[in-house]
């Protein structure tokens, strides 16, 4: 099976602050994997290095077969464009349309002139491929409205839409469900692994809500102190493995 992400004793300090230590770790094509742990764990910097957006500072990262520290800047925004990724502030632009923010999302793979015109004045293929994005994601009708006069959860599907006009090979997904209420986080996890499924996509979620993890992904990687504590099928995270991962302890990182 075709491996898209491969660790290879990798660390990762922020000055004083050792983020990641020691992480060794592989994620296939089309696995659903979840990244959980407490605050601090290291989840936010992981996810960070596997959105090629991080380099480590010992070890390797392998991103879709390619180590970023040995692209060019170019070929390097080439492979960013390939990982849709989805910020936990999700990254958009509140003063303009959901056209416009959906349409930037495919700026890594245009020219200036190409991206300026996909946001300013979009061709009729572009505006119909959004409109069957956002309708995918249930807000079509909002195709036209600024994004500002959205709800949070309205705005999330956006942020989705956009990461995939990108036509990614992976998704991407930073703490989508800290700040939502219980039937709205399941409402996108709901979203994320149908569309992830849908279109035969790698997905990984960072995540500390331990119930939804286990429901929706086959897969849990658990962090403590910025070490892998536990890697293996959601059903195999025993009582004892969960006490000790989300023991209180020391913050290492911001997340």
């Amino acid at each position: 099976m075709e491996t898209m992400f491969e660790l290879s004793e990798t660390h990762k300090s922020f000055g004083a602050v050792h983020a990641l230590s020691s992480i060794n770790l592989q994620i296939a094509k089309g696995e659903r994997v979840a990244l959980i742990g407490a605050s601090g764990s290291g989840k936010t910097t992981l996810l960070r290095l596997l959105g090629a957006q991080l380099a480590p500072d010992r070890g390797e990262v392998r991103v879709l077969s390619c180590n970023p520290l040995g692209l060019g800047e170019g070929k390097l925004r080439e492979l960013r464009s390939r990982l849709g990724y989805l910020p936990q502030d999700l990254g958009i632009v509140p003063n303009l349309r959901v056209l416009q923010n959906v349409a930037a999302g495919r700026c890594g793979r245009r020219s200036v002139l190409g991206s300026l015109r996909d946001l300013i004045l979009p061709a009729v293929g572009v505006r119909r491929r959004i409109y069957e994005l956002l309708e995918r994601v249930g807000i079509e009708e909002k195709m036209y409205d600024r994004v500002d006069t959205l709800s949070g959860g309205q705005q999330q599907r956006v942020a989705v839409a956009r990461a995939l006009f990108q036509e990614p090979a992976v998704l991407l997904a930073d703490e989508p469900v800290s700040a939502v209420d219980p039937a709205r986080a399941r409402d996108v996890l709901e979203l994320l692994t149908r569309l992830s499924a849908e279109e035969g996509l790698t997905l990984v979620v960072s995540m500390h809500q331990l119930d939804l993890a286990r429901e929706f992904f086959p897969r849990l990687v658990g962090l403590k102190h910025g070490k892998v504590h536990f890697d293996g099928a959601s059903s195999e995270l025993g009582s004892e493995a969960l006490s000790a991962l989300f023991q209180l302890g020391d913050k290492v990182a911001d997340s």
